[in-house]
């Protein structure tokens, strides 16, 4: 029989604990499963903080949020949005250019909890082979979405949108929605490790597209500490981007990770038992002196 593998983390739970560990992780369920509780109050008791969706709200009847994209390929569909919805998409795009438009992923899209727990899942059943895509795949999904609403005058990508139909589906019923949602599920436990947020999904896409230039960012400024156990690539969603950060000394290169697809998600920061990332911003370039250790001089 199979034996799991349980060794992932265990360095970093032995040096911080349990909850120095795993504290963003947590901090990330909180918030995604507060923003659903926060949406479905109305519908399903009547106490209407936030009406709408994640795609279009008016909080306490006052702060209108529209999700950008979702604006853009209305305007693209030659219908006109209202002030309020305008206001609401300027709104969220500054806040994500500030923060980075990758952090909706990990923070805010429902889509992550399922991803993580096929990511998790595929970790401990060991399984090796999976199929590998182009991460600019997603890229060319963003454009034939945006093609979609341009040539057909709909909103085409939201009919199959896994964000809108689970927001939808918590609130009327999934119906066929648990096919798509088990279907995401599948086939980054099976097929393509990570597959779907990393390398297939729009909305990732055009997020990454907000974050180049955010003021957020994680560093690895203590990576003189790094004792190369290669957790933080284990978990992090988008490893490409941690190598030239921590590793990048002898190219002089900023312990900054500066990639717009990194999620901030802090699962690097969670896992390192040296403490080797922290979340900082993108002008802060220093690097963690290293602490030089006193000898004993006998004579």
């Amino acid at each position: 029989m199979k034996k799991f593998k349980t060794s992932l983390g265990q360095k970093a739970i032995n040096a911080k604990g349990r909850w120095r560990a795993h504290q963003w992780l947590l901090l990330r369920r909180l918030m995604q499963t507060t923003l659903l509780t926060l949406f479905l109050l109305g519908p399903l008791v009547g106490i209407w903080i936030v009406k709408g969706n994640i795609a279009s709200s008016l909080t306490l009847d006052v702060l209108p949020l529209t999700d950008p994209y979702l604006a853009l390929q209305t305007l693209l569909t030659y219908h006109a949005l209202e002030t309020t919805a305008l206001v609401g998409a300027l709104i969220v795009l500054l806040f994500y250019l500030l923060v980075g438009g990758r952090t909706y992923c990990a923070w805010v899209c429902p889509v992550n909890i399922i991803t993580d727990t096929a990511a998790w899942l595929h970790r401990r059943l060991d399984i090796k082979r999976t199929a590998q895509f182009a991460r600019n795949t997603r890229y060319w999904v963003l454009v034939t979405t945006l093609l979609l609403a341009l040539f057909t005058g709909t909103l085409v990508w939201e009919l199959v949108n896994p964000v809108t139909i689970i927001y939808r589906g918590l609130i009327f019923g999934m119906g066929l929605g648990w096919l798509l949602i088990l279907a995401i599920f599948l086939f980054d436990l099976f097929v393509s490790r990570r597959g779907w947020c990393g390398h297939l999904c729009p909305v990732g896409a055009f997020y990454s597209l907000l974050g180049h230039h955010a003021l957020l960012r994680v560093s690895a400024s203590a990576r003189h500490r790094c004792d190369d156990c290669m957790d933080c690539f284990m978990v992090c969603p988008e490893p490409q981007v941690i190598r030239p950060a921590l590793k990048g000394e002898t190219l002089g290169q900023s312990p900054v990770i500066l990639s717009g697809n990194c999620t901030n998600c802090g699962r690097c920061i969670d896992i390192c038992s040296e403490n080797v990332f922290r979340y900082n911003h993108r002008f802060d370039h220093s690097l963690c002196k290293p602490v030089m250790q006193k000898t004993e001089v006998r004579p």
